[in-house]
């Protein structure tokens, strides 16, 4: 029985997706199904299914890119700051590393782990939460 390709390793390798970062360690893109616009997900190059799977020389380089990210949020979005989460195999719905990078606004409704989830109109709209994202991150 063949096991199911990577979703973020085929990301990774270059499958369409609204990145707005990538480090020679890390690639930063939108979340397909956002807890609020700007929602990114960064994963490691290096296919790794768990935070404690990730090999030591590149948990800094990995949080430095969440740090960006998180910076990105608030420079970017005109967020008032961030929500950074990380499942490991439970609530995972990829068996791949990802941090779950979130823009924050006092009153936005977010409570506890209870995710809202919202869509953008389009992939315009998508490219354009990407576009100020990398823009933040280049400057």
């Amino acid at each position: 029985m063949s096991e199911k390709p990577c979703a973020f390793c085929a990301i990774v390798d270059g499958a369409k997706a609204h990145t707005v970062l990538e480090t020679r360690d890390t690639v930063g893109f939108l979340d397909t199904r956002p807890v609020f616009k700007g929602h990114v997900l960064l994963v490691p190059r290096r296919h790794v299914v768990t935070l404690p799977d990730l090999p030591a020389e590149l948990l800094g380089p990995y949080l430095s890119a969440v740090q960006r990210l998180a910076t990105a949020m608030v420079d970017g979005l005109g967020a008032q700051g961030s929500f950074v989460a990380v499942n490991n195999v439970v609530s995972q719905s990829v068996a791949h590393l990802h941090t779950h990078v979130v823009p924050r606004t006092r009153g936005d409704g977010l409570r506890g782990f209870f995710w809202p989830r919202t869509k953008y109109a389009d992939d315009a709209e998508a490219e354009a939460y990407a576009g100020r994202l990398r823009e933040a991150l280049d400057g």
